[in-house]
């Protein structure tokens, strides 16, 4: 199997899990941009951060048509995300590869907690603009660091700190995800070496794609069998990872 046909199976399994459950599909990106496509850990972050921005935003587009989106809320937990994103993104092209794929991991087997906790929905929105800010930083920092959306956290935060209906959740942790992901990347410009946009554009396309098909997909099958089975990736990714550190 080519290099190509790879990264566009890929991206389209990366969209459709971010389609179907709002948020934590591109934690897979980094593995399979290293694993699969043979990116350095420092060059996949950065490109990871390239799809993880043109996803989100397309994402976002669709869910602002349909009034989902909590701006006031979403500006809040972006802005304050601003600063520690772009200081983590720097940071994070300067650091050894066995750095960054250690922390990945480790995030990647968070990322699975999350997916196998009961997700409780508050029907009342409540702004707390302290705890806001400061779940918004370390949304921030994650992103930059790791170029990871993090929507597996942003959305959790959204219903448990903000009170927002896990559909107002996962539209506006999309904007969130956007902003950290386009300052990260300007953090990190000409850190991570020469971009393989023959593999990030069509890894890119297919996960654009492949969230519409998750958005479809969601609506036929269990929510609960879609985290677990996402869930159960995730830790066999985790796990992979953990033994090429030590290894």
């Amino acid at each position: 199997m080519t290099t190509l046909v790879l990264a566009l199976v890929a991206g389209g399994v990366v969209g459709l899990f971010l389609g179907a459950l709002g948020g934590g599909g591109s934690v897979l990106t980094v593995p399979a941009l290293i694993y699969l496509l043979g990116f350095t850990p420092v060059a996949a972050t950065t490109a990871s951060l390239i799809i993880v921005s043109a996803t989100s935003v397309t994402a976002l587009c669709a869910h602002a048509r349909d009034g989902n989106v909590a701006w006031r809320i979403g500006g809040l937990f972006a802005v304050a995300g601003v600063v520690p994103a772009a200081f983590a993104g720097a940071a994070a092209g300067r650091l050894p590869a066995g750095v960054l794929t250690g922390a990945f991991a480790v995030v990647a087997a968070l990322a699975a907690w999350s997916m196998l906790r009961p997700r409780v929905v508050e029907p009342r929105e409540r702004v707390r603009p302290v705890a806001a800010a400061g779940v918004g930083a370390g949304l921030g920092a994650v992103t930059g660091f790791l170029g990871v959306g993090g929507g597996f956290l942003a959305v959790p935060a959204l219903v448990s700190v903000v009170g927002l209906r896990m559909r107002r959740a996962v539209a506006t942790s999309l904007l969130v995800i956007a902003v950290n992901s386009l300052i990260a990347l300007a953090a990190r410009a000409g850190t991570g070496g020469d971009p393989r946009w023959e593999l990030i554009g069509p890894f890119a396309g297919a996960a654009i794609l492949g969230a519409w098909d998750g958005r479809r997909l969601a609506t036929r099958v269990s929510g609960d069998v879609l985290r677990r089975i996402f869930a159960g990736v995730l830790l066999v990714v985790s796990v992979v990872m953990l033994i090429d550190v030590v290894v």
